[in-house]
């Protein structure tokens, strides 16, 4: 082989491994309750591992993925058009991992998802992020976990994120809305209320598109259009 063509071949491989690096998912099943019970979850590496930041997410909607592992080890699961989800490689880079994972109010779960990315990660950074209905859940473990993470980020919030008290939390707390965001039960004015009365960090998205329905992933909701605008912002604040 020539030395042409070998940097030809050297290219092909980097290339080839970045773009498997981009896609990768992997199914998780090491964090567990105390009884045992294991709780699978799909890992998105960041390209350069170990992480900096680990983002725990979870779907808005009925909130289940059910997460499963194929013959091939590679996870299943359903909800990928959700905005979070759908976005999972977008907030995926050099320093941030993100991980999939059901929604749920119980802390104990969360406790041990946290508790098994510490024992592989010990000095990552770990936010927690939901969307739409999935911040019913980020506004309970905001108030029940502050100080054990480092932050929360609340995206399409429901409503009562308006009363979500921050101004005393040693966790960070970021809210993201679209201006335009239709859905009745995540009123956009609760995310502005929010940050005049307490302050909280607050991104507001304009443009994209609507092109179903209002409260569903491929509208202003979902931040249809604009979602590499929308997840290098919430990266950067990440990264503050």
């Amino acid at each position: 082989m020539n030395f042409k063509k070998l940097l030809i071949a050297i290219f092909v491989l980097i290339s080839t491994t970045i773009n498997a690096s981009e896609s990768i998912d992997l199914y998780v099943d090491s964090a567990h309750f105390d009884d045992g019970d294991k709780i699978p979850y799909v890992f998105t590496p960041s390209k350069i591992m170990p992480p900096k930041y680990i983002l725990i997410m979870m779907p808005g909607g009925n909130g289940t993925m059910g997460i499963q592992k194929n013959e091939d080890g590679t996870p299943f699961f359903n909800g990928k058009s959700n905005f979070l989800i759908a976005s999972r490689s977008l907030l995926s880079d050099n320093d941030i991992a993100a991980i999939s994972i059901d929604r749920g109010r119980s802390l104990s779960r969360m406790r041990a998802v946290v508790a098994d990315v510490k024992s592989k990660y010990p000095q990552v950074k770990i936010y927690i992020a939901g969307t739409s209905l999935s911040t019913i859940e980020t506004i309970y473990q905001s108030e029940n976990m502050d100080g054990e993470v480092a932050g929360f980020i609340h995206t399409s919030s429901v409503s009562s994120i308006g009363g979500l008290d921050t101004g005393k939390s040693k966790s960070r707390n970021l809210i993201v809305i679209h201006k335009y965001d239709g859905c009745r039960v995540t009123p956009p004015s609760s995310g502005m209320e929010n940050h005049e009365k307490y302050g909280t960090d607050l991104i507001v998205m304009e443009g994209g598109f609507n092109e179903a329905d209002v409260c569903g992933p491929v509208s202003h909701h979902g931040y249809y259009g604009i979602r590499d605008e929308a997840t290098q912002k919430i990266r950067d604040w990440i990264k503050k």
